[in-house]
């Protein structure tokens, strides 16, 4: 539960990141552009804005991706419960053998013990790596939507003269004229093509 959580939160936070770099403005421009904006401030720039929620719902790359990762997530739970019923399993053959008297000596209840010790310490190693990759992997995942986006965004603005798009949720109002998500994600549908893992 917790590393879904952290999924989640990884990629929202992934996805806001994003939405916030292509507000920025490109460094490259003229000193005359930037003389322009200042003389005629903020009234003269051509803003926009997108649903970050809408993006995330509807775009068929994060919603693969969204998939990927519930998957590495209960790929983490399951490798976690078979550990766990190995690790109980053989903790009660012990226990019982233990009650039935079924050590003849103490060295061979010592050598069970020791292996269960083993057990429990290479279950918590394994799921650690396990975790480390599933994690590693959602990196790379939130990585390859902010890509898309922000690379797309970029020439999407750049093709209809707009200044600055914005994430709805970073203003307090925005009208519903300036809103291109359903445009934007249209065309992010359109560009994006699956492909299968094999």
């Amino acid at each position: 539960m917790k590393l879904r959580k952290l999924t989640k939160c990884a990629f929202i936070a992934a996805l806001m990141m994003m939405v916030a770099s292509c507000s920025q403005t490109e460094k490259a421009n003229t000193t005359t552009e930037k003389a322009a904006v200042a003389a005629t401030g903020a009234e003269g720039m051509n803003i926009r804005y997108i649903d970050e929620d809408s993006l995330l719902s509807k775009y068929n790359l994060a919603k693969d991706l969204s998939e990927s990762n519930l998957k590495l997530s209960n790929k983490f739970d399951a490798a976690q419960q078979q550990r766990a019923t190995e690790i109980n399993k053989f903790a009660s053959e012990v226990q019982r053998k233990y009650q039935n008297n079924g050590y003849l000596t103490e060295e061979s209840f010592n050598v069970d013990q020791q292996k269960l010790n083993k057990m429990q310490a290479d279950a918590q190693n394994y799921l650690a790596r396990l975790q480390r990759d599933i994690e590693n992997q959602v990196i790379q995942n939130n990585i390859q939507l902010n890509d898309s986006v922000n690379n797309y965004l970029k020439v999407y603005a750049k093709e209809k003269g707009y200044d600055m798009i914005l994430r709805k949720s970073a203003a307090f109002f925005i009208n519903d004229k300036y809103d291109v998500t359903d445009e934007v994600l249209e065309n992010l549908n359109k560009r994006y093509t699956k492909v299968e893992k094999k």
